[in-house]
C-alpha cells in the first residue's frame, strides 16, 4: 500500500480529526487527533492495514506478534494471521496487559509461549512511545528476541532508539501534529471547548473548568505527512 492509500483508509472511516481542541494521553493539548478506535470496527480495513505490516516484516521471520492491550489485541491477531499465511507456518498473536501501576505484563501462559522466540511488536498510534517501550522491556525480560516494532501511525516523531533501540521500526503513516502544554494552549486562550468524545478529553465533563465557551475566532490546522 502507498502512503496515500493508507491515509485514504484512515480518512474514509473518520479516523483523522482536525480543527478541534483535543487533550492527548500525555496531557498536552492539540488541534488534531488520530482516532484509531474509528478504524477497528471495519474488519476489512484493519485486516488490510495489518497485512501491510505483515508484508513489511515477513522477511524478519517472526514467530509471534505482541501488542499492548486493548486496541493492540486486534492488531496482533490480524498481523499474526497474515504472517501465518505468508510464512506458511503458525505465528502466534498475543498481548501484554496493563497493570494498575501503569506497567505491562504478559501472562495467561503467553509468556511461556513466546519465550526464546522471535517477536514483532505492534502498536496503533505512537505519541511518546512510552507504552510500547514498556512492552519492549517486558518481552526482552522473558527472553524473547525482538525483530522490530510496527505502528499504524507515528505522530510523535518516534525513532527506533526512543523505544529501546529495536533493530527495525516502521510506521504505516507518519504525521506531525502541533501540541502544547495546557498553560500554553492557544485554543484554551481562544475559549475553544475541549472535544470530550476522543482522547483524554473523554474524562472531562461539561462541568469542569477545562471546558470553555466557544470563541468566535475560527482556527484551522495543517497536518504534515512524511
Amino acid at each position: 500500500m502507498t502512503e496515500k492509500e493508507i491515509l485514504s483508509t484512515f480518512e474514509e472511516v473518520g479516523a483523522i480529526i482536525t480543527n478541534s481542541h483535543l487533550v492527548y494521553t500525555s496531557g498536552k493539548h492539540g488541534n488534531a487527533y488520530i482516532n484509531k478506535d474509528a478504524v477497528y470496527p471495519y474488519t476489512e480495513k484493519i485486516s488490510m492495514l495489518c497485512e501491510e505490516i505483515a508484508e513489511r516484516f515477513k522477511d524478519d521471520n517472526p514467530d509471534a506478534v505482541v501488542a499492548p492491550a486493548l486496541g493492540g489485541i486486534i492488531l496482533s491477531q490480524w498481523t499474526a494471521y497474515h504472517l501465518t499465511k505468508k510464512l506458511g507456518r503458525e505465528v502466534y498473536g498475543v498481548y501484554a496487559e496493563k497493570t494498575d501501576d501503569g506497567e505491562f505484563v504478559i501472562k495467561r501462559g503467553y509468556d511461556d509461549l513466546i519465550k526464546g522466540k522471535k517477536v514483532l511488536l505492534v502498536e496503533d498510534v505512537l505519541t511518546t512511545g512510552g507504552s510500547i517501550k514498556k512492552v519492549v522491556d517486558v518481552v526482552r525480560g522473558i527472553g524473547s528476541d525482538i525483530v522490530g516494532v510496527a505502528a499504524l501511525c507515528n505522530r510523535g516523531g518516534i525513532t527506533a532508539q526512543d523505544i529501546g533501540g529495536v533493530p527495525k521500526f516502521d510506521a504505516l503513516l507518519s504525521i506531525t501534529l502541533d501540541s502544547w502544554e495546557e498553560a500554553d494552549c492557544p485554543l484554551c486562550t481562544q475559549g475553544v471547548p475541549i472535544n470530550t468524545k476522543v482522547g483524554k478529553g473523554r474524562k472531562l465533563g461539561s462541568g469542569t473548568n477545562s471546558l470553555r465557551k466557544l470563541s468566535q475566532t475560527p482556527f484551522q490546522v495543517e497536518m504534515n505527512f512524511h
